[in-house]
């Protein structure tokens, strides 16, 4: 059967697939919510959920280093890829063996639209369905505005998240204003992060993972700023974990 994955690609496939590798933790985490944990038969090595699934499938590099050979030996007959997690020529080199669906993130919206295009192209539509109708509801509510903020997900150097992402959408949705214009993952000097003055420096747990000693650093650097630790997953993770999106926002100090 033929399926238009979000980069308008035509995705040609048996259906439904029955061995399926995931190159995007997020997304992994999706296919087992969808009910296909015995259809994956590859993931990475940063699939962490849900727990103890590496263990059970055969690890095939990181998102942005396949091992070719691991995932030839797994004849999938469906690879799940993000145009912005993995690599372009890596993905390119397998889609000349396999079916490769791939997505494109940068809203709810396009979060919405690849959980049902997963759901079509795996067989599992209605689960998928499903799944969006309960994230739509929860996150049908209007954020209560905290402040401006700046969002790092890397130091040395340090990068920010910006406009046209992910994050900077579930950031509006946690009450933050993004100070940060440009677009993707800008690099920041110190002074210009201290001219920008923001009410909240939120520090990813992902990827880079940042921790208290980072937290005080930026403390002395920022003395008017509130800076925070925050579980990066929350706020980069597209798929099924938005089910938690809520709740964190409700039981954690941000």
């Amino acid at each position: 059967m033929n399926f238009k994955d979000q980069l308008g690609r035509t995705v040609s496939l048996p259906f439904p697939p029955k061995r399926i590798i995931s190159l995007v933790p997020s997304q992994t985490e999706l296919l087992v919510d969808l009910g296909l944990r015995d259809s994956l038969v590859g993931v990475t090595k940063f699939c962490v959920h849900p727990k103890g699934l590496k263990k059970e499938k055969k690890i095939i590099g990181g998102t942005k280093n396949f091992h070719f050979d691991k995932i030839d030996s797994l004849k999938p007959d469906l690879i799940i890829g993000n145009k912005e997690e993995n690599y372009k020529e890596g993905i390119e080199n397998l889609s000349e063996k396999y079916p490769v669906w791939m997505s494109d993130i940068y809203t709810l919206e396009n979060t919405f639209q690849m959980m049902l295009g997963i759901g079509e192209v795996t067989g599992t539509l209605g689960k998928a369905e499903v799944l969006v109708a309960k994230i739509r509801s929860d996150l049908d509510f209007v954020p209560k505005m905290k402040g401006f903020a700046v969002y790092l997900i890397w130091n040395n150097p340090m990068m920010a998240a910006g406009k046209n992402t992910f994050i900077d959408e579930m950031l509006f949705r946690a009450g933050f204003v993004n100070l940060i214009e440009k677009d993707r993952y800008p690099e920041l000097s110190i002074t210009e992060l201290k001219a920008l003055a923001p009410e909240y420096l939120l520090l990813s747990s992902e990827p880079y993972p940042f921790k208290q000693k980072h937290l005080n650093e930026f403390a002395a650097l920022l003395p008017q700023s509130k800076i925070l630790l925050v579980d990066g997953e929350m706020f980069s993770w597209y798929g099924s974990r938005l089910l938690y999106f809520k709740s964190y926002l409700e039981n954690e100090v941000i």
